[in-house]
Parts: structure tokens; sequence; C-alpha cells
């Protein structure tokens, strides 16, 4: 019982962390990234669908997202959808593809990107610390329960203290490598 509060505040903190790394993976560099996509709903046949099953997403150059839906008669509903998200990008239709021109960044759009990137990782320090406070309740709980020791309590509480300092130190690295992508972009 012991191992499953440390393993499921593990599991916990490492959903934290994959969406934190998602966060990340739809903030816009100056590089193409398919993952910018990955929330853009398309109207198609009334039902909104993500463009991500409705098309195929290539990379042909370092700044070019190449949209090529499976159905061509999605291409003008796809289009729509683009310029509704907000993703700051015209796309540019030719009547088979859309392309996606990602912009270079300016010094000052490269701060405020970076100063995101840090508001994120503050989110998802705060989602690890609320898994971390829940796991140290529910130890306290056990322990008032009779279900552990005091010292067993102690040792599983240093233990949930370590995930959580291991939990913050990744989303540090993560927003370290995002900021100097997005610094060297």
């Amino acid at each position: 019982m012991n191992n499953e509060i440390i393993k499921k505040t593990q599991e916990n903190m490492d959903k934290s962390i994959k969406v934190y790394q998602k966060k990340l993976a739809s903030i816009r560099a100056g590089v193409a990234n398919a993952a910018l996509l990955d929330n853009v709903q398309v109207q198609y046949y009334g039902a909104p669908t993500p463009l991500t099953q409705m098309s195929s997403i290539t990379i042909p150059e370092p700044r070019v997202l190449l949209i090529t839906p499976y159905d061509q008669n999605s291409l003008d509903d796809i289009e729509h959808a683009l310029l509704a998200s907000n993703l700051g990008l015209t796309p540019a239709n030719d009547g088979k593809v859309i392309r996606l021109v990602i912009p270079q960044l300016t010094g000052e759009r490269r701060e405020e990107i970076a100063k995101e990137v840090g508001k994120y990782a503050e989110e998802a320090k705060i989602a690890v610390r609320n898994v971390r406070r829940e796991a140290m309740d529910s130890l306290k709980k056990d322990e008032k329960n009779g279900d552990i020791t005091e010292d067993e309590q102690r040792n599983l509480g240093k233990q949930v203290q370590k995930v959580t300092d291991d939990s913050t130190k990744k989303i540090d690295q993560l927003a370290d490598e995002k900021r100097k992508e997005i610094t060297q972009g």
C-alpha cells in the first residue's frame, strides 16, 4: 500500500509534465512544428473534426508546414479553420494543398514567448505541488487511522518530496530547453 501512494504520486506528476510538454509543443518558436496544429478544429460536414485527422501535415522546409487534405473538398473548410484559430499564421491555398509559413520571430516576440514558457512552467509546478499535497494528506490520514506508523509516514513523506523535486527539475529543464530554442531560433 505504501508503494502504491508513491507510485500513484509519480504517475500523477508525470501526467502534469506531459500536459506541460504538450503546451510547450504548441508554442511557436520560429520553426515549423506539426504540433502547432494539434488544437485546430475544422467544421467538416457540420461536426468539429481535428485537422490532424483529416489531412497529412509535413514539413518540407524548416519554416513551412504543408497541409494535404485527404478529401480535396475540405480544403476551404481547413483554410477557414486556420484563419479562425489564433495561430497568427496566414494559410496559402493553391487549390491542392495549404502552406503555412512560420515567420521569423522578432526580439520582442521572443521575449513574450519566453515569458509564456515561464508561465506554463509555473502552472505545471503548481500541479505537481498539488499532487504532492494530496499524497502528504493521504499519508497523514493513513497514520492517523493507524494504517502506517509515524516513522513510515515520515519516510514515505521524504520519498514523495524526492519525487516532487525530480518532477520540478524536469519541468525546469524542459523550460530552459524551450527558452534556448526560442532565443536561438
